[in-house]
């Protein structure tokens, strides 16, 4: 019998798919939990419908995310924790603590999309990735100095 996937199915194939699957499997398991539809010319229609509109919104969201990506290209995000001696941090350089920097110069980013290619535990310069899409990612300079003492 052949279906349409209405999802993404591990070891069967990816929303919108016309796959051929046994009828029992299909009629007692993948239609009654919405995992698929019966391969008629109308769900065919619907799902590539479907397929269009996710295709433009992930679009969109791409161009938004190079836009961001142009901004961020010459960023310098300035953090500032307390260090003891020779300039080692109280802890660690956090995700968020890159988020408020770049929230300071007007930049808001979600706190998921900081990558750090190890922990950062002293004072210097840093290049860390900032992943604002699957295909787009920009490296941004990270400063970390000490915190004054009052």
């Amino acid at each position: 019998m052949k279906v349409v996937l209405t999802r993404d199915l591990e070891g069967l194939g990816f929303f919108g798919d016309v796959v051929e699957v046994k009828r029992g499997f299909a009629n007692n398991y993948l239609i009654p939990r919405g995992y698929a539809l019966p391969a008629t010319e109308g769900n065919l229609k619907h799902v590539q419908e479907i397929l269009k509109q996710k295709s433009r919104k992930l679009e969109r969201e791409k161009k938004k995310a190079q836009e961001l990506a142009k901004k961020l290209k010459d960023v310098v995000a300035l953090v500032k924790k307390p260090v003891g001696e020779a300039g080692k941090l109280f802890g660690s350089v956090t995700a968020s603590d890159v988020v408020n920097a770049l929230k300071e110069q007007g930049i808001e980013i979600d706190r998921k999309n900081v990558v750090f290619p190890h922990a950062i535990k002293q004072v210097g310069l840093y290049t860390i990735t900032i992943r604002l899409h699957k295909d787009v990612s920009v490296d941004i300079k990270l400063d970390v100095k000490p915190e004054e003492k009052e």
